[in-house]
């Protein structure tokens, strides 16, 4: 089993009866089925020292944990994780039941303990069953694929899926019931729907059913209008997908069909730009050997090309439809699951059977490139398809703010119901004490016995449920559809904004949610991909190291400073070069004067890139083009092309170079190839008689195998190296070793020998390839960018000041993702120490986790507190103060701690052993990388913070292999550039660039988490102000349920007379602007910390609300309790009470709308200062020309002094403390937030004195930096040089079309100048 991919997993009970048992699975073989022994009772026992028994619950969780076990760690076999249970159909020569279960391996390898009741320790949630939710599990699982191609009558009998998708939820006729289900699952939404019920009922209302149910029905609307908009847009998608038009060969003929027509078994044709329709089987294809060339950028997010390769027997096909039409071959394989990179089958055709491996395969959205047609046979289709099964299933999403409000809104509604039991055993006792007298005045009605003990408690029942009515506003239905309404004018605020649209890919940013607006100012991990994330996968020639001297740096002349490379620098002129390409770009001219005054280092620098490699050319439209296997190798070639080294053509034992104009021709002896573990490659090359070995690789490999008496030129390069890999530049160093003719033909007879063993074939290969790769010749070294996405470093350093931590997974190789990190400035050279897990079992994992953990433990314990100066105050603040207030500027942080696991590292680490130590020793690091992880790794990863950590998470990414992470997270954000747009469909927000996760984070996060946390505290103010006027009311009317207020303003204050202002509030509000949002990242703490809106928060709103509404109550009570106008008439009554608290309640909650907003917009006057005018014409309006029950009143009020000086008594009493309070804070105890205030409003007052770049700070892209580390990452992969050798990669030049050409000539292309010639004897297969 491939150590890479090494899985335990380790499932701890703790029981004081008996010591800790673990269950393993290593991919050992067994038999699962002796582990499930029947034992009566339903139970299931099982070996163990005890001999406990299981009941029908564990069982089942078991059964569950197997089924997730297995669906994420089926690539340990390289078998589906499905296949638990034995095919009894499958031929004793199948592949697939020749190789053990996982399932069998877990039951062997360790017997299971069963699970205590109640496990101490208990994780918080269950993994296996999130998984299985997670990844569309079945519940009966596809054990095998059967297909016989062309052949729809068989393949039916099964039932696979079509290759229709379907991402939508609803459908035009379950819309409405499936719909209004789901609103009702909202605990709020059925609380109102139970009160409308209850106000229907007469004798226990005293409103009119229609205040709750126009809310209600208006909150039921608004979301459906919402939903269904949702899903139209992904109907949408899905139509767009399913009607894309596919070549089907039908009964011998090439037939145009939609894809969504397009099932398992059916034999499709693609021809070059085109998109794969489904899971394929390759047939055969345009190019020799029956090769294809793919891109995955769908998938990974890669823009370079792949290749695939068909079945020699099979290839003979080529486009012959009838005998294409006519292929019978029965294809069994693995079922359907989402490991990218493994496949498992066999096809058995003409008696014979075939082995199948992933080289074989095409995948759904994958994209044909440099290949002219392909037939395939489609084995999974839809849903089925690798594609499908990492989208994963579409989870609902709540924020955190959510899930308080509905803890708070239970707590709401049981304060609620312990008013209303107070105001019934006291509507009990006073009916019995009192009201009893009063029937004559007060009858009571005919449902209510007359006796006294049972009148007085019906009157009582029924009064609780009339005042569960009464006070039901507590909790009004409104604030919901203002949460509703303000999400999705904030998401049209991040549609709209223009500084994050990207003008090359005309996008902008997009909101493709409106429920969790908030959550983005609340963020404290990001999970980001590399590729296409973070950089653009475009290597660029930056410099070079030739003989001791370095290239590619620009110096100042006056001060010898290194100039930094702006678009605004002309680039040296290589347009002499007719092959050289425009969009190369070098800025030192001495490398240009060195090579044109013949320096021999330099030309044998740019000889080597032009021949060490297996870079394939190709002429296309009259250009020479490369297509490369890896983008690093793309760019030496490139870079020694356009300076006049040209890789013109090869064949499987020559190479063609143009050497400044002059054509070179070098005999292809060997190539020594590349893998992960030589981490270099060499060509062995003859010409003019003289034999020489070129060779590039990483410096510590090369220098280790350098001839003495270099030492100068070794230090020279390695201070270039250094300075290299300061500049996050990837560097490969070149050397060379002659050979002697007679030693190289021994070599060669030994190297047949190894490469023909049968017996440790790689061992000997390696001790070969030592032998020769010795005693080199440094020529110098390559620095190359992998380009970033502009502002990368920027962000990251802006967003870990913010307080958030950044994890990076990546299915790059180590190497490559720590020089990313460099670059980034996600790593740096100023950290107190990276570290490094890349053991392969779990022991080693977990000593490596140890030993880390105490270094952490030991180097915090003994450091002190870090000071640094503020570069706009000049005040001194900590390091370790992220969330203080200080106003500081964004700087950079130094020093902390990062982590670099491996992915077969990462298995074991994520065991439930090992999940809890790996996730202590990741948290105390300012950075973790984690390479050659799966896409459902990354998913484990976010999965682990969000269960232990409690924190929210967000993940990025761009590719297909980005989905189950992006799924996983809190907030999944996608990159909506040219990788295609499976993470983006799979997201809840979608930016063009990297970059612009600053601004949503860091201006539009922190607004929205702000603007909704006001919202809330105000809004639960105002209404605990209004609702519990009622409560003291109860006091005087003998807790008869009677209302205090109009049941027209009952109806409307949440409605109209309050809800505008609130509303702008949530829409428009900013404490400060988004310039200094960004230059001041710690502004983003309180979000970190639940600060805004918390429990706390919420009892100091409700608490307000209770005072106010006792102030507003009692001093207009005592004002009007023997009131008299000027004409000496009594304004003690109701109606006229009940006006003047509900005007002075209503202008009260609008002065605080005033104290409470900070940014004035024409909304805000409009909302503020018209909700006042509209509530004194509405008042008019409905009493006056409506004819309400309190007309008169309030005009009768306004008429008296009295009225005027109660209310401002009233606004003087609950306003001056408020705003004493608030003086206070801003004044004594300013936060960050009023200082940087302070700071914006005095910068407006002195913007005419001072221009404002003064206090700008203008980090560089790259900090450049001597570095001790190796900056050595190349991407290649083994095995190109194999097919080189072999001639399989080449295209014959002039095939006539015979007998067995089947067509294929006619579609060579006419500029192949390359014959193909008969491999030379040494060219083994390596």
């Amino acid at each position: 089993m491939d150590n890479d991919f090494e899985l335990e997993v380790v499932d701890l009970e703790d029981n004081p009866k008996r010591s800790r048992v673990r269950r393993r699975s290593n991919g050992h073989a067994g038999n699962a089925a002796e582990a499930k022994k029947p034992d009566g009772g339903g139970g299931v026992k099982v070996e163990h020292g005890e001999n406990e028994r299981w009941d029908g619950a564990k069982w089942d969780h078991f059964e569950l944990r197997e089924r997730a076990v297995e669906g994420w760690a089926a690539h340990v076999v390289g078998i589906a994780a499905a296949q638990s249970t034995p095919n009894p159909k499958a031929s004793k020569g199948s592949v697939l039941t020749s190789k053990p279960t996982l399932v069998q391996g877990f039951n062997d390898f360790v017997k299971e303990a069963p699970p205590s009741k109640k496990a101490p320790g208990a994780r918080p949630s269950s993994i296996y069953q999130n998984l299985i939710n997670l990844f569309n599990f079945s519940k009966e699982l596809e054990t095998e694929r059967r297909i016989i191609a062309n052949d729809p009558e068989h393949n039916a009998q099964y039932n696979y899926a079509k290759n229709y998708i379907k991402t939508s939820k609803y459908t035009f006729f379950n819309f409405v019931p499936y719909n209004l289900f789901e609103q009702f699952q909202r605990l709020a939404n059925f609380y109102f729907l139970c009160l409308l019920v209850l106000q229907l009922i007469p004798v226990i209302s005293s409103l009119t059913p229609v205040t709750t149910a126009v809310p209600l029905i208006g909150v039921l609307m608004v979301t459906a209008i919402k939903d269904a908009y949702d899903d139209y847009q992904r109907h949408r998608s899905d139509n767009q997908v399913n009607r894309r038009k596919s070549l089907v060969l039908r009964n011998g003929q090439l037939k145009e069909e939609i894809w969504s027509k397009v099932e398992a078994g059916d034999v499709i044709r693609m021809e070059n730009n085109q998109f794969v329709a489904a899971d394929i089987l390759l047939l055969s294809t345009s190019e020799p050997n029956g090769l294809c060339y793919i891109e995955t950028s769908e998938l990974d997010g890669e823009t370079n090309l792949k290749c695939k390769q068909c079945l020699p027997e099979t290839e003979s096909l080529g486009q012959d439809d009838a005998r294409i039409g006519a292929f019978r071959g029965e294809i069994r394989c693995e079922p359907p699951n989402n490991q990218l990179n493994k496949f498992e089958g066999v096809l058995n055709w003409e008696g014979k059977q075939h082995s199948l491996d992933n080289d074989k395969i095409l995948l759904r959205g994958c994209i044909l490139r440099n290949t002219d047609w392909c037939y395939g046979v489609v084995i999974f289709a839809g849903k089925d398809t690798k594609l499908m099964m990492n989208s994963g299933k579409t989870k609902f999403k709540r924020t955190s703010i959510d899930r308080l409000l509905n803890f708070i809104i239970l707590g709401i509604v049981f304060f609620l119901l312990s008013m209303c039991l107070f105001c019934t055993v006291a509507c009990g006792i006073w009916e019995s004490l009192t009201g009893q007298y009063f029937r004559v005045f007060l009858p009571w009605d005919s449902l209510i016995p007359p006796d006294p003990p049972g009148g007085p408690a019906v009157i009582a029942l029924l009064v609780f449920f009339s005042y569960a009515i009464v006070l039901n506003t507590v909790v009004p239905i409104s604030l919901y559809v203002s949460v509703e309404v303000i999400r999705l004018c904030q998401s049209f605020l991040i549609n709209w904004d223009d500084a994050m649209y990207h003008p090359p890919t005309r996008n902008h940013a997009k909101a493709r949610t409106t429920t969790l607006n908030e959550e983005l100012g609340q963020i404290e991990y990001i999970f980001s991909d590399k590729t296409g994330t973070l950089t653009q996968n475009i290597m660029s020639f930056n410099k070079c190291s030739i003989a001791g001297r370095s290239y590619g740096d620009i110096i100042d002349p006056r001060t010898g400073e290194f100039l930094e490379i702006s678009e605004y620098m002309r680039p040296v002129d290589l347009s002499r070069n007719p092959y050289h390409e425009s969009n190369f770009k070098f800025y030192d001219q001495s490398l240009v004067d060195a090579l044109d005054g013949g320096d021999p280092e330099c030309e044998a620098f740019f000889r080597l890139l032009s021949l060490c490699h297996t870079v394939m050319p190709e002429e296309s439209r009259g250009k020479l083009e490369y297509q490369a296997q890896s983008p690093d190798e793309g760019a030496l070639v490139s870079a020694a092309r356009n300076f006049g080294f040209v890789f013109k053509s090869r064949t499987p034992n020559s190479i063609t170079i143009f050497a400044k104009g002059v054509q070179e021709v070098y005999e292809l002896l060997c190539i020594l190839d590349f893998n992960n573990v030589r981490k270099r490659m060499s060509v062995i090359l003859k010409k003019d008689g003289k034999i020489r070995l070129f060779c590039k690789g990483a410096d510590s490999i090369i220098y280790e195998r350098l001839k003495e008496g270099q030492d100068s030129l070794k230090y020279h390069t390695q201070e270039h190296l250094d300075r290299f890999a300061g500049d996050g530049l990837r560097t490969l160093c070149l050397a060379y070793k002659d050979l002697d003719e007679e030693y190289f033909l021994d070599w060669k007879g030994r190297h047949h020998e190894a490469a023909v063993s049968l017996e440790r074939r790689e061992e000997k290969l390696d001790e070969i390839y030592e032998e020769i790769e010795k005693n080199l010749i440094l020529l110098g070294a390559t620095a190359i960018e992998d380009k970033l996405q502009d502002g990368v470093p920027q962000t990251i350093a802006n967003l870990a000041v913010a307080g958030m931590k950044i994890w990076v997974l990546t299915g790059d190789k180590q190497e490559t993702a720590i020089n990313i990190g460099y670059s980034c400035q996600l790593l740096t050279d100023d950290m107190l120490e990276v570290f490094i897990i890349d053991a392969h079992n779990a022991s080693d994992v977990e000593d490596q986790l140890r030993k880390y953990r105490e270094e952490i433990r030991n180097i915090t314990a003994t450091k002190q507190p870090q000071t640094n100066l503020s570069v706009v105050t000049f005040s001194i603040y900590s390091d370790e103060g992220v969330g203080q207030d200080n106003l500081s500027d964004a700087g950079e942080s130094n020093g902390g701690f990062a982590l670099v696991i491996n992915g077969h590292s990462l298995v074991w680490a994520l065991n439930p052993k090992l999940e809890l130590l790996f996730l202590e020793v990741a948290s105390q690091c300012r950075s973790v990388i984690c390479c050659r992880v799966t896409p459902l790794q990354k998913a484990m990863v976010v999965d682990l913070v969000k269960r232990y950590k409690k924190a929210v998470t967000l993940a990025v990414g761009d590719g297909a292999n980005d989905v189950s992470m992006i799924k996983t997270a809190h907030i999944g954000v996608g990159i909506s550039g040219q990788e295609g747009l499976q993470a983006v469909l799979a997201s809840d927000y979608s930016v063009a660039q990297f970059r612009f996760l600053e601004r949503l984070l860091l201006v539009h996060g922190r607004w929205s988490y702000y603007r909704m946390c006001k919202f809330l505290r105000y809004f639960f103010y105002k209404n605990f102000a209004f609702t519990l006027c009622h409560f003291w009311f109860a006091f005087f009317v003998a807790f008869s349920a009677q209302t205090l207020f109009d049941p027209m303003f009952i109806s409307v204050y949440n409605l109209f007379y309050t809800s505008m202002p609130v509303l702008a509030l949530g829409i428009f509000e900013q404490d400060v602007n988004a310039k200094n949002s960004i230059k001041f990242p710690r502004l983003y703490t309180p979000g970190l910390q639940n600060a805004l809106f918390n429990k706390r928060e919420f009892f100091r709103s409700a608490l307000h609300g209770f005072l106010t509404s006792c102030i507003l109550f009692f001093i207009p009570f005592g004002a009007y309790y023997n009131g008299m106008d000027q004409e000496g008439r009594s304004m003690a009554d109701q109606q006229t009470f009940g006006s003047v608290v509900a005007t002075i309640l209503v202008i009260v909650v609008t002065m605080q709308m005033c104290l409470d907003t900070s940014y004035w917009t024409l909304f805000n006057h409009i909302t503020i200062w018209g909700s006042l005018i509209f509530y004194l014409l509405l008042q008019y309006f409905y009493n006056f020309v409506i004819g309400g029950e309190y007309v008169g009143a309030l005009s009768k009020a306004m008429g008296e002094p009295l009225f005027y000086f109660t209310t401002l008594l009233t606004i003087v009493v609950l306003m001056l403390p408020v705003m004493a309070w608030r003086f206070y804070w801003v004044d004594v105890r300013p936060n960050l937030s009023d200082k940087v205030r302070f700071k914006q409003r005095h910068d407006a007052k002195m913007a005419s004195k001072r221009s404002e770049h003064d206090m700008l700070r203008t980090p560089s892209a790259r900090r450049s930096r001597r570095s001790v580390r190796s900056g050595y990452a190349f991407a290649h992969q083994e095995g190109f040089g194999r097919l080189i050798t072999s001639g399989k990669i080449m295209r014959p030049r002039n095939m006539k079309q015979g007998p067995m050409s089947n067509g294929r000539a006619t579609n060579l292309r006419p500029d192949n100048k390359i014959s193909l010639v008969a491999p030379a004897p040494s060219t083994v297969e390596v």
